[in-house]
């Protein structure tokens, strides 16, 4: 870990920068390929959306203003499709910059945080910048959250609980019922941040609804439009909670936290683009399902997604994830390594195009032959 300045919060020392892993250009570069497929970063391949890019190219003209109008009406598209008032939406430049600024709200020195060990990292390092406790859980054999062990670690210093649905990444859904009982057991001051950045690629049916506890529990719901929607580049997300919640959370973000083409796609997209996102999760599903199918053929054990992603583990006999992770990038194949997390004999590949997914089968097929 390094060590910065001195003059620095005694926090940064012991915060962990965020690992994204090498971009299409590094990987290119140091292996001189004219062509790379990236599937480690859970991108939809089929976005931007044509009324959302249009609007994006729209906004440019724009630009010299700030997005005043445009931030309120986008407020109230998403109060309106979540059965919301506008005091219920606030809106973030991505949900890592909504995860920092709750964060930011809620977490004094000494506080302590439940997370689950095996998920998205952001939540342990912002909450160790602010001066948490962070505790640990793991996950359970099949991937789930172990909420028996997050019940049994809520301690009267305990102020956030972390909670990733579907979870980064396994892909995994926590089921509904377990979740909805752990609920009822969280006393009146915690709070519950539940990211559901990937809930639009879940069974609807299976995916808990926070939504309902907004105003009889302290949730807060963080969503983006960076996956479903397609719009990662654009950088725009958006939390859901009670008006109080709401009120914090604008004081402490900046004003008018967001793009005015971040906000235009946005926008856009929720009002016309939902056939062609709606038609793209079908295509996402589909692939996903005959992804699973061709690994299995392969020896992987596969994690039963609810994401835009498979979590995977190696066949037996086969080299570490890290290994298998780096011959691939020398054919041109970028895959996410789990080792960070903890699953040195895991990857997790996003589902791309149904042709980028037979190139990585074919390179894989190739890297566990040793050839």
């Amino acid at each position: 870990m390094a060590k910065f300045d001195a003059t620095f919060r005694n926090e940064v020392n012991v915060t962990q920068p965020y690992i994204q892993g090498e971009t299409e250009d590094e990987v290119a570069r140091k292996y001189h390929l004219n062509k790379v497929v990236k599937l480690g970063f859970n991108e939809n391949p089929y976005a931007p959306y044509y009324h959302s890019k249009n609007a994006m190219i729209r906004s440019i003209s724009t630009l010299n203003r700030y997005p005043e109008d445009d931030f309120v009406n986008l407020i109230q598209l998403l109060a309106d499709e979540n059965g919301l008032k506008p005091e219920n939406v606030a809106l973030g430049s991505g949900a890592g910059n909504i995860i920092e600024t709750v964060a930011k709200m809620f977490i004094n020195t000494g506080d302590e945080v439940l997370i689950a060990k095996q998920s998205y990292r952001l939540y342990r390092e912002v909450s160790k910048l602010m001066g948490a406790k962070v505790i640990e859980i793991p996950l359970t054999a099949d991937y789930q959250f172990d909420l028996d062990e997050f019940q049994q670690q809520i301690t009267n210093k305990t102020k956030l609980i972390w909670i990733c649905n579907p979870n980064n990444p396994t892909g995994t859904l926590t089921d509904a019922a377990k979740l909805e009982a752990f609920m009822d057991q969280v006393p009146d001051d915690v709070w519950v941040i539940v990211d559901e950045a990937y809930a639009q690629f879940a069974d609807h049916l299976s995916l808990a609804n926070f939504i309902r506890y907004i105003g009889h529990k302290r949730v807060m719901v963080v969503r983006t439009f960076s996956k479903y929607y397609g719009l990662a580049g654009a950088r725009m997300g958006y939390v859901l909670a009670d008006a109080h919640a709401i009120q914090a959370y604008d004081t402490v973000t900046e004003p008018l936290n967001t793009s005015r083409t971040a906000i235009a796609g946005a926008a856009a997209a929720l009002q016309f683009d939902q056939a062609e996102a709606d038609a793209a999760r079908k295509k996402i599903l589909g692939d996903r399902e005959g992804l699973v199918e061709s690994l299995g053929l392969l020896g992987f054990s596969v994690a039963p997604s609810q994401a835009n992603f498979v979590f995977a583990k190696l066949p037996d006999g086969a080299p570490s994830a890290t290994q298998v992770c780096n011959e691939l990038m020398k054919r041109g194949v970028i895959i996410r390594d789990c080792t960070p997390w903890g699953y040195a004999d895991h990857i997790r590949i996003t589902i791309g195009t149904h042709q980028e997914l037979e190139t990585l089968l074919s390179q894989m097929t190739a890297v566990l032959s040793g050839h």
